[in-house]
């Protein structure tokens, strides 16, 4: 694939490049390795990332540390990483058979035996881009492999009668989890779909090709037409799941899974829409919600919300993640807002304290993104 230019908004921003490496460079080291850090390592070689609101280790945060240290070329703790994954999260056995389990404790113990399907797609992604810049290595090292073998399994789960595929086979949708019929709007990634459909088992290209765009159709009708905010859980058509059919609490607001969803947006922007006719739907999707944070509410910033701007709650549970998310918006906005919300940003530190986990982590791609360091490789 021919090399891409990153834009460097921080840069556009007035920042020096000197200054912004080492803001970028400093975020990895205080979240690996800093007193506030959630990353650990064992003498086996193995390590981990540790929820610290929750004292587990998820298959989110774990592909998230691992598209981070691909990102920066660390390779060592990416590998630490996966192979953590691979000993104490990956299942070989019973319905789920493939898949990773979600929720596992820091001493490798499961606490789940089902999976959730955004872990899959990072590790798979990350595992490419790894391929791509360390080179495959043997064994669970085979990152390219690897790869491909989870995905064929997301796509062709319970063909035999056993198990659910992480995907809609209808509607090319991604599931909450694999057994239930609705779905998560930041589960959503279309760029890394398009890059799956060149790189997944040649069989299963097509598929990726279609989920990329069914993918982006649904994240039309899941961002509100005003405010650009969308729920935690939706169903197929995008609507905000029903309250009275939740099974897991409310999840039908713009509370903390929905934060990722424009930063997702803005980085499928990056990487491929902003130079096609898709692009001008990111940018005003970026540029509405930017508008609803810094002049809709502008005094209440930080709080839950209705995808239609109606307060539904005092407190944020992850509010740096809301100013993280705001920011990487600017990717594909120009409106009078963008900068600011990145000036913002640039002068938030990151979250300490048992809740910090979720926040920095949405920290750090953000600082990724916004330096022009969130790459396809």
């Amino acid at each position: 694939m021919k090399q891409k230019q990153y834009r460097n908004v921080f840069l556009e921003a007035g920042y020096q490049k000197e200054e912004i490496e080492k803001r970028v460079e400093d975020t990895f080291w205080q979240i690996f390795y800093g007193p506030n850090k959630f990353y650990f390592e064992n003498e086996d070689g193995t390590g981990y990332v540790m929820d610290t609101g929750n004292y587990d280790v998820r298959t989110e945060g774990m592909s998230y540390a691992m598209m981070m240290c691909v990102q920066l070329g660390k390779k060592k703790e990416f590998d630490a990483l996966w192979k953590w994954a691979k000993t104490y999260m990956y299942m070989e056995e019973g319905v789920n058979k493939g898949y990773f389990a979600w929720s596992v404790h820091p001493d490798g113990r499961k606490n789940s035996y089902g999976p959730a399907p955004d872990g899959e797609e990072f590790f798979a992604m990350a595992l490419f881009f790894a391929a791509h810049r360390f080179g495959d290595g043997e064994g669970i090292f085979c990152y390219s492999k690897e790869a491909r073998d989870l995905l064929s399994t997301c796509v062709h789960k319970g063909e035999d009668g056993i198990g659910f595929a992480m995907w809609n086979p209808d509607n090319y949708l991604i599931r909450f989890i694999p057994d239930r019929e609705f779905t998560d709007p930041s589960y959503h990634l279309p760029h890394f779909y398009q890059l799956f459909s060149l790189w997944a088992k040649e069989e299963d290209q097509k598929f990726w090709t279609i989920a990329a765009e069914k993918s982006r159709e649904y994240l039309k009708k899941a961002c509100h037409p005003e405010t650009g905010l969308s729920a935690e859980y939706s169903t197929f058509s995008g609507e905000p799941y029903p309250l009275e059919q939740e099974i897991f609490g409310r999840h039908d607001w713009y509370f903390s899974d929905a934060y990722r969803t424009i930063a997702n947006i803005a980085l499928d922007y990056e990487w491929f829409a902003k130079e096609t006719s898709e692009g001008s739907w990111h940018k005003e999707t970026a540029e509405k919600l930017q508008y609803f944070f810094c002049e809709t509410i502008k005094h209440n910033s930080r709080a839950i919300y209705t995808i239609d701007g109606k307060l539904a709650g005092d407190e944020a549970l992850h509010p740096i993640a809301i100013t993280a998310t705001n920011a990487q918006a600017s990717l594909a906005s120009d409106g009078p807002f963008a900068i600011a919300c990145v000036k913002d940003f640039w002068n938030t530190p990151l979250r300490t304290g048992e809740r910090r986990y979720y926040d920095n982590c949405l920290y750090l791609f953000a600082m990724l993104a916004l330096s022009g360091n969130y790459r396809i490789w």
